[in-house]
């Protein structure tokens, strides 16, 4: 690539990361965007950005610079005023669509939130082997070959020895002429992390409250995409009762009977037990509900098992409250009231619409757990 075409390519990834920023409140609390993900990039619609450019005028009237013209005229005269003309038939001014990956999507999200990178924990009991390329050898095996510096020692030769015809450069690399990448194994600590998301689902959580839940869960995932290389995702939705969905189940289900948090919170220490060993998994937990619960006695029953059982398995649970107009709101209390401030392991954050989505993404990464 030229190089003022690869700096004119930087400079307009810049005006678009700066829009992007500008924009990001209003990305967070739209749905749109997370039906533009791709497996790695999200398509992005933006207001539309001017590059410089040339602007040529009409070449059909006289005037100054343009035919004959006496000296004190006014320039632009013969231009037409707002209003006049007729209507056009070109397309109009729309936004620019640009596709930007999640990783620089959570740098934005980072920056503007100043989110801390999440300690790497990484297990030393788990361990991945990564390859760094470190030199040039003459000898290795063809899937490694370098194909350009094998061409270059193949031209070298042939100029040294003055076989080479420049009305006809054909270079044929002998097998003194190879070149193959070296390269070095490092076995590296893994840090794996399990997201477990729970969502209460009974009838006093609306459809606005399960979006709201949705695009939050989605902002978490893509932060703590970019923090660690292996990622498990679960997802346990909960009325009564409580059960392992999928995806599009967690966001979709809807019941109508009453609430026993404490049916998840058993259900996500049985996922820990079998599936996420603490010495080996960074474990968040994130719980979603609008704060009903069916009693106090389960109530209790819930406090017992994040003291004793889940907050010690986690680097973090947290818990958003989304408000409702059939709910209470009273668990969020009952947590605040129980564990008060002083645990770095809990944070909750009351989201009472969309536009608070970005203080609960900041509540809850800014930690940095």
């Amino acid at each position: 690539m030229p190089m003022h075409m690869e700096s004119d390519l930087n400079r307009f990834r810049k005006i678009v990361r700066g829009k992007i920023k500008k924009e990001l409140r209003r990305f967070i609390s739209s749905g749109d965007l997370i039906g533009r993900q791709g497996k790695k990039q999200v398509t992005i619609p933006l207001p539309r950005i001017d590059i410089p450019h040339f602007q040529y005028g009409s070449n059909e009237q006289g005037g100054v610079g343009q035919g004959q013209g006496d000296v004190g005229d006014q320039v632009g005269q013969g231009d037409p005023q707002p209003g006049e003309g007729q209507a056009g038939d070109g397309e109009g001014q729309h936004s620019l669509e640009v596709d930007v990956t999640l990783q620089e999507l959570a740098e934005i999200l980072g920056e503007e939130l100043a989110l801390p990178n999440i300690e790497n924990k990484g297990k030393k009991n788990i361990e991945d082997r990564q390859y760094k390329y470190t030199g040039i050898l003459k000898q290795g095996p063809e899937s490694l070959r370098h194909f350009k510096r094998t061409y270059k020692q193949a031209l070298r030769r042939a100029i040294s020895s003055g076989t080479y015809d420049p009305d006809h450069p054909v270079i044929v690399p002998i097998k003194e002429d190879k070149r193959y990448r070296s390269y070095r194994v490092y076995n590296l600590p893994v840090a794996n992390a399990a997201i477990i998301y729970m969502m209460d689902v009974s009838g006093s959580m609306g459809d606005e409250q399960k979006e709201i839940v949705r695009l939050t869960s989605f902002w978490l995932d893509t932060w703590l995409s970019t923090q660690y290389a292996g990622l498990e995702r679960r997802y346990i939705i909960h009325d009564a009762t409580a059960r392992e969905v999928d995806q599009q189940t967690f966001y979709r289900t809807k019941e109508s009977g009453g609430t026993l948090i404490s049916s998840a919170y058993r259900l996500a220490l049985k996922m820990i037990e079998e599936s996420f060993d603490p010495s080996e998994w960074n474990i968040y937990l994130f719980h979603f509900s609008d704060g009903d619960n069916w009693s106090g006695n389960d109530t209790a029953e819930c406090m017992k098992l994040l003291e004793s059982h889940l907050m010690p398995a986690a680097n973090l649970f947290a818990y958003g409250q989304v408000e409702s107009r059939y709910g209470s709101g009273q668990f969020l209390r009952d947590l605040q009231k129980h564990f008060g401030e002083g645990n770095n392991k809990l944070t909750l954050a009351q989201i009472k619409d969309r536009d608070a989505i970005v203080d609960a993404l900041k509540t809850f990464l800014g930690k940095g757990k």
